[in-house]
């Protein structure tokens, strides 16, 4: 097996002429320098210096015909280490992000923007997809960094490393319902209104199901939305009362569109997460771009 640092050593004791010299570029003791020389003499079974009273000199049938060769593959050796330390401290590459269309408008859009006027070099492609799909890519190396919807089942290939952001459930409704602002309501109550609710196989939708169940109730959807500003259009039309999370409702019930139901007891808050693929590398332009929600946890 090629021991790589006896010919970085014989070419440092070359370029310097000197043991002495040598040891003390090497940060290593001269007895060691010499030591090394002579144990790559050995399993070459050639002399390589002639140890002359000034320095040392390389020999004409050992020396002299590797050091080209030898300085050609140390430079070869440290482009590598140069490229991989660039990776590891500068953003270049591709970024894929995997996230719901959702969560990339109202959680991750702000973060996108603000990377990519730090780092424009980085390619940044946006996966857009359902929780279960995102944790597929994860698994099979085809995206660097999910947002889910959670919680999610364990799964040892994936590894949910923060919260982003926090996402509590409310009944909306628009003004065809003005008679209910102010009430208080429970679930029981919900159930003689048409309900607006997310379609079946999503993370809310069982959430809201848990929710239900967990009184003792069972909410049937008139409509289920594919969408929440699908879902959220139809409530601001009057066509029943929806269920979606306050942080995606903002701008309506703040412009006074919709109204949040006084709905007793309220829904458990759910939570958005970051997800990485577990015994993965993380490359500058990835650490960059978690670091951003870091920020935010410390702000």
């Amino acid at each position: 097996m090629v021991n790589l640092e006896l010919y970085r050593v014989f070419y440092t004791v070359a370029r310097c002429g000197s043991l002495t010299k040598a040891a003390e570029e090497l940060y290593i003791s001269q007895p060691a320098v010499s030591q090394a020389v002579k144990q790559l003499e050995n399993q070459l079974g050639t002399s390589l210096f002639n140890r002359m009273h000034k320095g040392m000199e390389l020999s004409k049938q050992g020396g002299e015909l590797i050091f080209a060769d030898v300085e050609r593959a140390l430079q070869l050796l440290s482009g590598v280490e140069d490229k991989l330390s660039e990776l590891k401290h500068s953003a270049t590459g591709t970024l894929r992000i995997g996230a719901s269309e959702t969560i990339f408008q109202y959680i991750l859009a702000d973060k996108i923007v603000a990377y990519n006027k730090k780092y424009p070099q980085v390619k940044i492609d946006l996966i857009s997809d359902v929780s279960p799909k995102i944790i597929e890519l994860l698994k099979s190396d085809r995206c660097d960094v999910g947002f889910l919807n959670l919680p999610i089942e364990e799964d040892d290939e994936i590894r949910v490393s923060t919260t982003v952001a926090l996402l509590n459930d409310v009944f909306v409704a628009g003004e065809a319902y003005a008679e209910l602002k102010g009430k208080e309501l429970s679930v029981w109550d919900l159930q003689k209104y048409p309900l607006l609710l997310l379609e079946e196989n999503t993370v809310a939708r069982a959430a809201l199901n848990h929710y239900a169940e967990s009184l003792g109730a069972a909410l049937r959807p008139a409509v289920e939305a594919c969408s929440w500003d699908f879902m959220k259009q139809l409530v601001s039309d009057g066509m029943g009362i929806g269920c979606i999370p306050r942080e995606y409702a903002r701008r309506r019930l703040r412009d006074g569109e919709l109204f949040e139901l006084n709905v007793r007891p309220a829904m458990p808050t759910r939570s958005v997460g970051l997800a990485l693929p577990k015994n993965s590398g993380m490359p500058f332009s990835l650490r960059a771009f978690i670091s951003l929600f870091a920020e935010d946890v410390h702000a």
